[in-house]
């Protein structure tokens, strides 16, 4: 019996700790949300209320780029400063290497998919574009917590 309380204790520790990280992984994934929802609606549809719209209201792929690189650049310091706070490497570079053309897989994932509904489905809307950009996200999302736990933030 001490062989099985020792393999269910284990089981049960590496359980916890993902779940932790999950947890973490979510705080800094949901602060980003914000980031690049919020700053693509700002670029694309202007101040809520606003009747002239947003800068980039006649370029709302380019302006998915540039809001899903700003919550990039929040999320690599979120995750690597608090998520994978002992995990991340010596080499700061290399890691940001990684980490860019991780978010680079899940920027195409979210840019296609506002590409997809402009493009392929001809919508326009905010709610379009929105749902659009979800889904998208959703996706990345799913892929960057793959990445980062299999190569980005891993000790050399």
């Amino acid at each position: 019996m001490p062989v099985f309380a020792s393999v269910t204790r284990s089981v049960r520790d590496a359980v916890r700790d993902v779940w932790r990280e999950a947890a973490k992984f979510g705080v800094v994934g949901a602060l980003a949300f914000v980031v690049d929802n919020g700053g693509y609606n700002l670029l694309v549809f202007g101040l809520p209320g606003g009747a002239a719209g947003g800068p980039m209201g006649a370029a709302p792929v380019q302006a998915s780029v540039v809001a899903t690189g700003a919550a990039t650049l929040f999320s690599w310091a979120g995750n690597r400063y608090w998520t994978y706070r002992h995990q991340h490497r010596e080499k700061v570079a290399h890691e940001l290497g990684l980490f860019l053309v991780a978010n680079g897989v899940g920027l195409a994932i979210t840019a296609g998919t506002v590409f997809a509904s402009r493009q392929l489905l001809g919508l326009d809307s905010a709610l379009s574009d929105n749902t659009a950009r979800i889904f998208g996200w959703v996706l990345a999302t799913l892929f960057r917590f793959y990445a980062y736990r299999r190569y980005v933030f891993v000790a050399p």
